[in-house]
């Protein structure tokens, strides 16, 4: 696989899991699940999201791009929970945190076709993701569209990161394994997306 992809399975144990799921839980009454819309269509997406952190992924009509509140409450975002904080420090050695935890839910049927994180400015701080509960079939490739790609298998407690070559990596959600897992009562999936947006010499 390309330099710069990292995959981690089994990375988080059971404990570790269930004690992220309480936490985005916590998150999520804060800054409830909402499905986003495409740029231009408006179409729903098949995911529902939320966010974590400063700065918060959106995306509808107008296009996509980060803000500091939620679309449909207002409010700020919650902060990123710690073990999330932790983990970043640990497998990026980025020297600044974390700005944004995109949740995605994924539930039933979900998919994300392939796509670039390039809606940051800090594209040298690579892309840290959690896979918590059913499993799911993960695609990357390359920094161009429609080159050869490779599918993985994600399994809850997988972490993977994308950085270095690997950082402007097509990549994308083909399915979701449901039922594969019990971590959620209800199964699906959550994936967690902790990024930095601005470049640190930048901010602030």
């Amino acid at each position: 696989m390309m330099n710069g992809l990292r995959i981690l399975p089994g990375y988080l144990d059971l404990t570790a899991q269930q004690a992220l799921v309480k936490e985005i839980r916590r998150i999520a009454t804060v800054a409830p699940l909402y499905r986003p819309r495409m740029q231009g269509s408006g179409r729903p997406f098949s995911v529902q999201m939320t966010n974590a952190g400063p700065l918060g992924w959106v995306s509808d009509e107008s296009g996509y791009r980060y803000q500091p509140h939620h679309p449909v409450t207002g409010q700020p975002w919650p902060p990123i929970p710690e073990p999330l904080l932790a983990l970043w420090r640990s497998l990026t050695r980025y020297p600044a945190e974390p700005e944004c935890c995109l949740v995605n839910y994924y539930g039933q049927g979900a998919r994300m076709g392939l796509h670039q994180d390039r809606d940051e400015e800090a594209r040298d701080a690579p892309v840290l993701s959690v896979s918590l509960g059913d499993s799911a079939v993960f695609r990357v490739g390359g920094p161009e569209r429609g080159g050869k790609t490779t599918s993985v298998k994600l399994d809850s407690g997988t972490v993977l990161v994308l950085g270095g070559a690997a950082r402007m990596a097509f990549h994308g959600i083909d399915r979701i394994l449901f039922g594969s897992s019990r971590l959620l009562p209800k199964g699906g999936r959550i994936n967690l997306t902790l990024r930095r947006v601005t470049h640190p010499f930048l901010a602030d």
